[in-house]
């Protein structure tokens, strides 16, 4: 046996190097305890047009919400916040944790010690149940609980300032949109009461029409009396007193007929066609304005609904756990894959002396 290793020096380092694995991970390797969690994000399904309890109950966020709350729970900032509020840096480089799996020091710049935790918080996306999986690796069971709860916590809360954050620059932009147009509304009928004003008619269009009504009946009053004109003039002569009469008549509804065409057209003043076509143009900007005000604050309130939307609730499937026994690091499962790699490198090792060798030769 001792010759064999003289002749095969890599099968000696292996052996050490399993020995030292065993060493470690069966007696120095300190216990690690794991906290899971299983989350989705759900977001209130309110309806503009009515709510009921259905629709607040409704709905699940897509994967993308999912995706940008596993960035924030994996980032630096998260690291900070949960230092700020737990104390990583004293936990995980406390002197009771072996020397090779406790964090350096806890001075260590942000980067490194962002790197140490990657090793400690493991974040999955599920894409076919969407939902994330998180899995927090402490040296007590208390305070893997503790980081998966501040995980949690933090997370609900940076996608609901998100949220209300675009929300209210929505509501804010739409809002000032709506006091210009409440003043130009206001500014629009208050044109069109000083016009009325101005001209005396409350409402010149339907005075037109009420003027072309009386020309159209004084017109078909003239027609009839012209014929009887004509009839009489079958049997009465000029100078007849019932000719006289008609004729009178006829007279005084031209008269009348040409003094209400003058009232609707002239070529200088302010004729009543002008005045109601002025009119309709006045009223047209002041129903114009107010449909878009009306409109203005549909979209404001419908904003504001949907700004309830926006708020993110972390719903949790599985609550984070408190570990009752350590399972990392799995002892059994590294010696075994370390002795397999050892060996295998060794073999491989030896096989190129063992060629190199033989070239020599």
């Amino acid at each position: 046996m001792i010759r064999f290793f003289k002749r095969n020096p890599f099968w000696v380092v292996a052996l050490v190097a399993i020995l030292g694995a065993v060493i470690y991970w069966g007696l120095i390797a300190t216990d690690r305890y794991v906290s899971r969690a299983h989350v989705v994000l759900q977001t209130p399904e309110i309806m503009p047009t009515g709510m009921n309890v259905s629709s607040l109950l409704a709905g699940t966020s897509g994967s993308g919400d999912l995706l940008l709350l596993k960035d924030h729970l994996e980032s630096v900032h998260m690291l900070r916040t949960l230092q700020n509020k737990l104390d990583l840096r004293s936990h995980y480089s406390s002197t009771d944790i072996d020397r090779f799996a406790r964090l350096e020091s806890k001075d260590l710049p942000m980067e490194m010690f962002h790197d140490y935790m990657k090793g400690r918080i493991s974040i999955v996306f599920d894409d076919y149940a969407s939902l994330l999986k998180i899995e927090v690796q402490a040296y007590t069971p208390e305070m893997a609980q503790a980081i998966t709860r501040a995980l949690l916590d933090e997370g609900e809360k940076h996608m609901n300032q998100m949220g209300q954050r675009l929300a209210e620059e929505q509501v804010f932009f739409i809002d000032k949109q709506v006091e210009e147009l409440e003043g130009r509304l206001f500014a629009a009928r208050d044109d069109l009461l000083e016009y009325q004003n101005e001209h005396g008619l409350v409402a010149p269009t339907q005075t037109v029409e009420a003027i072309f009504e009386t020309v159209s009946r004084l017109e078909g009053e003239l027609a009839v009396l012209k014929a009887r004109i004509t009839a009489q003039r079958s049997y009465q002569s000029e100078s007849s007193p019932e000719i006289r009469r008609l004729k009178a008549e006829a007279q005084a509804l031209e008269q009348q007929i040409g003094i209400e065409k003058r009232k609707m057209a002239q070529e200088n003043g302010n004729s009543l066609n002008r005045v109601s076509a002025e009119y309709q143009t006045l009223e047209l900007k002041a129903q114009f304005a107010l449909d878009l005000y009306s409109n203005a604050l549909t979209t404001l309130e419908s904003t504001r609904v949907e700004s309830a939307r926006k708020l993110k609730q972390i719903s949790i499937l599985e609550y984070p756990t408190l570990a009752e026994y350590s399972t990392r690091p799995d002892r059994l499962y590294n010696i075994t894959v370390f002795v397999i790699f050892a060996m295998l490198f060794a073999a491989i090792a030896q096989l190129i002396a063992t060629v190199i060798r033989d070239h020599r030769d």
